[in-house]
């Protein structure tokens, strides 16, 4: 593993963030300085790639992160804020791309979404994420055509949806695990299963504000059926505060759980005080660099 050192806040060229993301070695990629990046276009990332931006404060603008067809990617203790564009995303994850772990970022304030997983990209982790000031957070699972994102498996935890909007996530097809995530006051929902789709909440704080109801359902048909569906939500020990109403349906055909994928975890409960934790202690923090990095 090569370690390389940013001194300099420059979009491209020579010692840049940009260059160092395209180079074929594995990379862990720390920085000496901190400011703002920003990106005249996306910022494509190639395998085995850690970018960690503890010790500093690094804030992407403009444009974002693209993770396209790559693997074994880390991105961790960054800022994402001011995407210009229609379709622009904070972090988009596709296609082809597996083992990405985003831990410990703050997003928001992009026209398009902050994260996209789609066209078969699986084994993601979202993971202590700050999202705020946003309409469409995170989408998973592309579109009805795109049936190959049957393979898509994420896990979002420790998360704090901020007062955004809808998507937290919005799911076609894959199979999603949510544990001890915080959303609070959205706008539309604050997750929908559309078809086909396979989620876990577990042990989740729902706080709304105007809008009651937690969990959504879109009916979409699959390119390779006949029929329309929807997709299926189970709750498992979820804290709806309140006033909150789940609008949980009775689960059509699940048979999916997270023990499938991994054999442990650890999960706290659903209570005030991991709804106090989340409030305080996700998206970029001021957190020293490890020593010997």
């Amino acid at each position: 593993m090569l370690y390389d050192t940013f001194e300099s806040i420059v979009d491209d060229g020579p010692g840049s963030l940009r260059a160092g993301c395209c180079m074929n070695e594995p990379m862990w990629i720390v920085f000496e300085v901190s400011g703002t990046i920003e990106l005249s276009s996306h910022l494509d990332v190639s395998s085995y790639k850690t970018i960690d931006g503890r010790g500093q404060r690094i804030k992407l603008t403009r444009n974002g992160i693209r993770l396209k067809e790559c693997e074994h990617v880390i991105i961790c203790n960054l800022e994402f804020e001011g995407g210009i564009g229609d379709e622009i995303d904070a972090i988009e994850i596709k296609p082809n791309s597996k083992h990405i772990w985003i831990d410990r970022c703050s997003l928001k304030d992009y026209k398009d979404g902050l994260i996209d997983i789609t066209h078969q990209s699986t084994f993601i982790t979202i993971s202590r994420c700050h999202f705020s000031n946003q309409d469409k957070v995170m989408l998973i699972g592309a579109s009805p055509l795109h049936i190959g994102d049957r393979c898509i498996f994420v896990t979002i935890h420790h998360c704090f949806f901020d007062g955004t909007r809808q998507r937290h996530p919005r799911v076609r097809f894959a199979k999603v695990h949510l544990y001890n995530n915080y959303t609070s006051d959205w706008g539309i929902y604050a997750v929908c299963a559309s078809v086909e789709a396979e989620i876990y909440s577990q042990c989740n704080v729902y706080e709304a504000g105007q809008r009651k109801e937690a969990f959504k359902y879109l009916t979409e048909k699959a390119a390779d059926k006949e029929e329309a569906s929807t997709g299926s939500i189970i709750s498992d020990d979820d804290l709806f505060m309140d006033d909150t109403q789940s609008g949980l349906l009775e689960p059509i055909c699940s048979s999916f759980h997270p023990s499938q994928h991994y054999e442990t975890w650890t999960v706290m409960s659903a209570t005030n005080e991991l709804k106090h934790v989340l409030q305080h202690c996700t998206g970029w923090l001021d957190v020293p660099r490890p020593p010997g990095e």
